[in-house]
């Protein structure tokens, strides 16, 4: 009789015999004298003897294949890994029974590793190269250099070895064991400090202001994250984790034009920091150019890519996310300083570009709003359209690179800017003489003598009808200017404007289709081949604007937040254009009678109405609505001579005047600018490598800069491969570029990392 409680007797039954290993409810695996029998449902499916490792994986393909168990139950019940049944099943599938059968001894063809060469490596990868490397000098594979390394003891770091703070070993805790610390943490943790509450001393480096981190695993930052939520981190410091052809890492090629520019350097100077952040103001700045040079065009394309890949451009475990990014643009513009900040960029362009600045184009560019807020409308040329807009007027060299630009009040036109533009280039070039370069927006012979006496040349357009130069003095002129073979059939000639108190210099062109375009300039010392070049090259303005807006969304609004506007200004009266607008139609119809009348007169016959009373007589009706219409053009006349042509915006507009914020809007100009500065200044390097890089260059950069590349950080260094392009002499263009990148020796910003160039070899 069964005891109480023991309820195994209950209901007795054969249970699962001796040697037997069940698999699942349907297939039992049973060993015994050194043979093993699969059975399903009691049916025996595969037999073989303990050993035979090829029947013993066909029996575990056989059972997948025939869906008697799952490969998680079959690895359990044999004792491997899943990936190893997948093995199994697809050297089943691709080579069949054969297949799963393999010879013992090391793989045949595959070179072995000498003892002799164990010191070899272990210098090698002391010395700080990659697996990559090491097996290509050694004649092995990277899986034999890895392996070998785990077995000398080789303990690899989870990132290059970067300035870390000092911390202070916490008190011993007597219901805990003593946590085991890194060897990085150990030996940045000697000597001891006293604990900072506010960490001021430490979070500054004494050289060069660097940051430090207390985290060293690149892809975990937790710890600099928890100080940045304490408010003891102004940004992150930047922490490499090495990888291959890590997604668009070709972008760090534009870095040293970046750090040349001087960005980071103003920056600094101009905004300081903008809090305690783990995102600061270093962090966002390469953020925002990196994202502008990759093609990312607004702050929600982020979410387009993962935060994730685009943190290991920045050194960090992930880069800032759309609210992320907004918020700091917003800090930024709360300073109110982007005038300040873009002075001092110009600043630092034209100490370095100074050679560049003899000529320089003004024109403006019209960003159209579609939003519901009343704003002053402006002609819009590339629509012909009038639409509300903002106006921005813009500054660039002889090169067509952007040098600042400023936000026009009310869309102002190109002859209120321009004095204002050109005040603002005085102060950046000081005393040297300068062309200023417009189109026929500014035309005005009364800002033409303003300027000149100033100490400015003009060069632009000349604007309304003018008398047709005879075929006779037109020449054709040849010659290479900047490289560039030029001919133009031109014509030199003196004219006089204001009354014969403005002499210029006007230089036609006549094109094959008699087309004459009249050029007009101060300058006498220029020949008249150079002026007519001058003038032409406006057109690499107008192509930095199409190029821009299409690839940097230069148009596009960041924000549509609303600022006052003040409300005294004045703006074109709208009561007087309506009137105008009566009064077209008033005198339209006034020449409709009028014509009508005189047909009639015209067509009378003297035998039937001899005298002029008669005529009136029998058209007294349509002498009467000409006198009628003769009365309402005078009116309205009078009605708009005594309404002002201009009023103050309030009586316009109903509710608060209000504009655009403008702040904001000007910072991701500037950035923008910047980031088109550093592409330009790649292209230069390109050029002489390239031979379409005319037709193609910016198209090859922007190639580069989107592909893949190897990172590779050491001590000292950032090493970046990119993939190779399309084609190889691509491929050489843009090595050439990454050994003049070599020769800066630029750093990282926020790190002493210097950063090497190359281009990944295919053999």
């Amino acid at each position: 009789m069964a005891e109480p409680g023991n309820q195994d007797d209950l209901f007795p039954g054969e249970g699962a015999p001796a040697g037997a290993l069940v698999i699942n409810d349907r297939c039992l695996l049973r060993t015994q004298d050194a043979h093993r029998v699969l059975l399903v449902a009691g049916v025996v499916l595969a037999q073989y003897a303990v050993g035979d490792s090829m029947a013993e994986a066909h029996a575990m393909v056989s059972l997948v294949e025939q869906g008697w168990a799952e490969q998680n139950e079959i690895a359990r019940a044999f004792g491997c890994s899943t990936r190893t049944v997948r093995r199994h099943q697809r050297r089943f599938e691709a080579g069949g029974l054969a297949a799963l059968g393999r010879a013992g001894g090391y793989p045949a063809g595959r070179p072995r590793l000498r003892t002799s060469r164990s010191a070899l490596i272990g210098r090698l990868k002391a010395e700080g190269h990659s697996h990559r490397e090491i097996a290509r000098r050694v004649g092995v594979s990277e899986v034999a250099v890895r392996k070998l390394l785990r077995r000398l003891g080789w303990v690899a770091l989870a990132g290059p070895v970067q300035d870390q703070l000092p911390m202070e070993a916490p008190a011993a805790n007597p219901n805990l064991s003593a946590p085991t610390e890194p060897a990085s943490v150990a030996a940045s943790a000697t000597p001891p400090v006293t604990a900072d509450p506010n960490l001021s001393a430490a979070l500054a480096s004494a050289e060069e202001d660097l940051p430090f981190s207390f985290d060293t695993d690149p892809a975990d930052r937790s710890v600099d994250r928890l100080l940045a939520c304490l408010g003891l981190l102004d940004d992150a410091a930047p922490l490499f984790r090495s990888g291959v052809r890590v997604p668009r890492a070709g972008v760090l090629l534009a870095l040293p034009a970046l750090v040349e520019s001087g960005v980071f350097e103003i920056a600094r100077s101009i905004y300081g920091s903008i809090g305690p952040a783990f995102y600061g103001l270093r962090t966002t700045l390469v953020a925002v150019l990196l994202m502008a040079l990759l093609r990312i065009k607004r702050p929600e394309a982020l979410k387009e890519h993962l935060p994730e890949d685009l943190g290991r451009l920045l050194g960090l475990d992930r880069a800032p996310e759309v609210k992320t990014l907004r918020r700091k643009l917003t800090r930024l513009a709360s300073l109110g300083r982007g005038t300040a900040f873009g002075r001092a960029l110009a600043e630092r362009r034209v100490a370095s570009r100074g050679a560049a600045l003899g000529f320089l184009y003004v024109d403006g560019h019209v960003r159209v709003y579609h939003g519901q807020h009343t704003l002053p409308k402006t002609h819009v040329a590339r629509m012909r359209l009038a639409l509300p807009a903002t106006s921005d007027y813009w500054l660039n060299d002889a090169r067509g690179d952007p040098l600042f630009v400023i936000t026009a009040e009310a869309n102002a036109g190109m002859v209120k800017m321009l004095p204002v533009v050109l005040q603002q280039a005085r102060d950046l070039l000081g005393d040297r003489r300068i062309t200023i370069v417009f189109d026929r927006g500014g035309w005005s012979p009364k800002l033409f003598a303003t300027l000149i006496q100033k100490g400015f040349d003009i060069l632009t357009y000349r604007k309304g009808p003018s008398r047709r130069v005879s075929r006779r003095h037109f020449h054709r002129r040849r010659a290479v200017i900047e490289g560039k073979r030029v001919s133009y059939a031109l014509a030199d000639q003196r004219i006089r404007l204001l009354g014969g108190k403005l002499r210029l210099r006007q230089v036609t062109r006549l094109t094959d289709d008699s087309h004459q375009t009249p050029i007009i300039t101060s300058r006498t010392d220029l020949t008249a081949l150079e002026v007519a070049f001058r003038m032409f090259e406006r057109w690499r303005q107008e192509n930095f604007f199409k190029y821009l807006r299409e690839e940097y969304a230069l148009d596009a609004l960041v924000d549509y937040q609303l600022e006052p506007d003040d409300p005294t200004r004045e703006v074109p009266n709208p009561a007087r254009k309506k009137l105008d607008d009566q009064l077209s139609e008033a005198r339209v119809e006034l020449n409709r009678v009028r014509t009508k009348y005189g047909l009639a007169a015209f067509a009378n016959s003297e035998a039937v109405r001899r005298t002029m009373r008669g005529f009136k007589h029998v058209h007294s009706k349509l002498g009467e609505s000409i006198w009628a219409a003769m009365m309402r053009v005078t009116t309205l006349e009078t009605r708009r001579a005594r309404m002002p042509l201009r009023v103050p915006v309030q009586q316009v507009v109903d509710g608060k005047v209000v504009k655009l914020a403008t702040e904001r809007k000007h910072l991701t100009n500037l950035f923008k600018m910047v980031a088109y500065q550093a592409e330009s200044d790649l292209f230069r390097l390109l050029a002489p490598h390239y031979k379409r890089a005319e037709q193609e260059g910016r198209t090859l950069l922007q190639s580069a800069l989107n592909g893949g590349a190897t990172i590779n950080a050491t001590a000292d260094e950032l090493c970046v491969t990119l993939a190779p392009l399309s084609s190889a002499h691509r491929t050489k263009a843009i090595a050439e570029v990454c050994e003049a990148l070599n020769q800066c020796g630029t750093a990282f910003p926020g790190t002493r990392l210097r950063l090497r160039y190359a281009v990944e070899v295919v053999e």
